[in-house]
């Protein structure tokens, strides 16, 4: 049988009971490890986190717990290569697609320990100045922000075991919070070794970062006032998690990404041969395909000028006839399979569904993989679909296909293209792609409401602009709606979900003290 991971837990490792869950190479079909939490005592785990690495957490300064982040990045540089191989293994992911992932942690690891190195010497930071609340000013009142005295508790997707355990676990770590990570099973295997790289570099204290792999089960119910929860997963799970009562029982502060119909808006002046029409190709094949499809802020819709529909269709359609797909063992390889079996299944049962309301422009040949076989691994061509109006359909604004499929849907007018962004119901990116800044500005302030980001390409920062998908620590992650409702990253505002925000009244010596001896909130 092949090697069970253990879990850390109470400050040690564990092995969970039984035989364990298998995790397999999604390309070969071969069985890689196995993970099991059956048996662990989760309450006394939980406790221990709590009462030693929370307080240890805390003893620290902003400045030293930034120096332990800094830390962690220098650890998991060094290992860089073997977080490589186990991704090659256990995501089905080309090297370029894993850095996405491993890259992106290391990177939001290393600028959170920049900025927290600027908070200093701080143990509480302040919102704004202080307020009279008597005439004479005697009597004052000020706003701070201390760390919460939980934990919490990490419950993650399988499309980012790296970069979706340290976006979280930074700003917690920073803000004094020990952090137990609750990986999704399917590629547990990354985050376990990560974690097992900083737990034997003896970089953060005992207690302060927990992970556990296997079941979910119990883990809602060992959490008490105080706890924390950050949730990246469907919505339908995000839903049952906040109807749990231990949630609703101790008013845990949730914080949730989940579905989302990301859109590509190309402007009414991006006609075909503009640079924006290129760049809008560019970005919707690269979003396509990237990771194959699976990423929460990857592009689903593509929201062009109805004259253009199908010049815009032909032209993403060639761009994917470009594209090989099969075992990133092959360096030809553009993409490589999804995460799973039962995601294949679960993408190609919504490939189904789109096709009843829309017409196929581009379907991949599965006859030409590159050194893989269809039949055992878990791949999914791409697929792109159009509709003649944008009311014909409604599965294209409602169904999210976890995968490496789009849709271009015509608008009439811009008022028609910001409704029809707005009818994802909430996401967590739209890209607008125009040469004309005054449609950029009208996008972006009408349909940032239902938004955590809008990404805005212009001809001039088509070779510069960051990716439509991913997400850089310096700007918000999240989004109103059936994206969770939720925000992360941000820069130093992620550190708000971590910390109590309080207002002490008192005599003005007092508030002006406490304000003196804070870090400014947020200050980056």
């Amino acid at each position: 049988m092949t090697l069970l991971l253990d879990n850390h837990l109470g400050g040690r490792w564990q092995t969970g009971s039984g035989a364990g869950t298998p995790l397999f190479d999604p390309v070969l079909g071969t069985e890689l490890v196995r993970i099991s939490s059956a048996g662990l005592d989760l309450a006394e785990g939980f406790d221990y986190a709590r009462q030693r690495g929370g307080a240890a957490l805390r003893a620290l300064t902003y400045g030293e717990r930034a120096a332990l982040l800094a830390r962690i990045a220098e650890t998991l540089q060094g290992q860089r290569d073997a977080y490589f191989d186990i991704a090659l293994q256990n995501s089905g992911t080309t090297r370029n697609d894993s850095a996405v992932d491993i890259d992106g942690a290391i990177f939001t690891l290393g600028q959170y320990a920049r900025w927290g190195a600027k908070l200093g010497d701080a143990r509480w930071l302040a919102d704004g100045a202080a307020a009279r609340l008597g005439k004479d000013g005697s009597f004052q009142s000020g706003h701070v922000l201390t760390s919460q005295r939980g934990l919490v508790l990490c419950i993650n997707a399988f499309n980012f075991p790296a970069w979706g355990l340290w976006e979280k676990a930074a700003p917690a770590l920073l803000s004094g919070v020990p952090v137990v990570v609750k990986p999704a099973s399917a590629t547990a295997w990354l985050t376990q070794r990560m974690i097992a790289d900083v737990v034997a570099a003896g970089v953060l204290p005992d207690g302060a970062l927990s992970v556990v792999c296997g079941s979910s089960d119990g883990l809602l119910d060992a959490l008490q006032p105080f706890d924390l929860l950050s949730f990246t997963g469907s919505a339908d799970t995000a839903r049952a998690i906040r109807e749990h009562a231990a949630v609703l029982r101790h008013g845990v502060r949730m914080n949730s990404e989940t579905d989302s119909l990301n859109s590509a808006l190309l402007g009414p002046d991006a006609t075909p041969g503009s640079d924006a029409f290129a760049s809008a190709v560019r970005e919707v094949v690269r979003e396509m395909t990237i990771k194959s499809g699976q990423k929460c802020t990857a592009i689903r819709r593509v929201l062009v000028p109805q004259e253009q529909a199908r010049e815009a269709a032909d032209a993403i359609a060639s761009a994917l006839a470009g594209v090989k797909v099969g075992n990133p063992r092959n360096e030809s390889v553009r993409m490589g399979s999804l995460a799973s079996r039962a995601q294949a299944n679960a993408v190609r049962e919504g490939i189904g569904a789109l096709a009843g309301e829309a017409k196929r422009v581009y379907a991949g040949d599965e006859t030409a993989l590159v050194d893989a076989d269809a039949s055992v691994g878990a791949f999914a061509m791409p697929h792109l679909f159009a509709v003649d109006e944008a009311e014909a359909s409604s599965l294209v604004h409602d169904i999210e296909v976890f995968g490496p499929v789009a849709t271009v849907v015509p608008y009439r007018d811009a008022a028609h293209a910001f409704a029809l962004a707005r009818r994802g119901a909430g996401s967590l990116v739209a890209s607008v792609f125009t040469a004309d800044e005054d449609f950029a500005e009208r996008a972006a302030i009408e349909i940032g409401h239902a938004h955590g980001r809008v990404h805005v390409v212009t001809p001039e920062v088509a070779k510069t602009h960051t990716g439509h998908g991913n997400v850089m620590p310096m700007s918000l992650h999240g989004g109103p709606g059936r994206a969770g409702g939720g925000e992360e990253l941000g820069g130093l505002r992620a550190l708000a979900f971590y910390h109590q925000r309080s207002a002490v009244q008192g005599p003005q010596s007092l508030v002006e003290s406490i304000l003196r001896k804070a870090a400014a909130f947020p200050d980056a």
